[in-house]
């Protein structure tokens, strides 16, 4: 199960780009999604939209869910752009229709949600086919950034649970910090 969500009063915190890209940039994020012009993605905990504005020029549409709507206030004062909408829910009970997703990305929030009600909904909505991005703080990583140790997952972790739920892991990358896996779904 995850833990805390992160403090939308510290919320500025999650603009610092030279912070935010040193865990995983913006191509890195694009190359793992790999999505069309015409393709519809969620951003599982978005947060400020820090990572669903590096999406959303390149693809039809995107919806930022993140379950503290004080994010999306900050994300609307900062300006969302107009392919973009906000939703406000938990990753376990996604309001979205059966296989309507062409992809979806997690970025430093895995840890958060992770459980097997969250990662059976992220199945549910996601169509054959599509793609899960998931980059996350390591649990073999120092706890120096992000959240404490022992409320983060190893990739093997997160792997094992993405192929319990149905999803065909296809690139998994540890880095000191974090991890990068790319996913597809049944």
């Amino acid at each position: 199960m995850g833990y805390h969500t992160f403090d939308a009063g510290r919320a500025d915190k999650l603009e610092d780009a030279q912070q935010r890209y040193r865990s995983l940039s913006a191509e890195e994020l694009c190359w793992a999604l790999a999505a069309g012009s015409d393709e519809t993605i969620a951003d599982l905990g978005s947060g400020t939209g820090f990572y669903t504005d590096d999406v959303a020029p390149g693809v039809d549409h995107v919806y930022a869910v993140d379950i503290q709507e004080a994010m999306h206030d900050y994300y609307r004062e900062k300006g969302v752009p107009d392919n973009v909408d906000l939703v406000t829910s938990g990753i376990d009970d996604l309001p979205f229709d059966s296989s309507s997703l062409d992809a979806a990305f997690s970025t430093m929030t895995y840890h958060e949600f992770a459980s097997d009600e969250a990662l059976s909904e992220i199945a549910r909505v996601l169509k054959s086919g599509g793609t899960l991005a998931i980059a996350d703080w390591a649990a073999s990583g120092s706890g120096r950034n992000g959240p404490p140790v022992d409320e983060r997952f190893s990739a093997d972790e997160a792997t094992n649970a993405l192929r319990q739920h149905g999803f065909t892991v296809e690139f998994e990358a540890v880095r000191p910090e974090t991890f990068l896996l790319v996913g597809k779904a049944e």
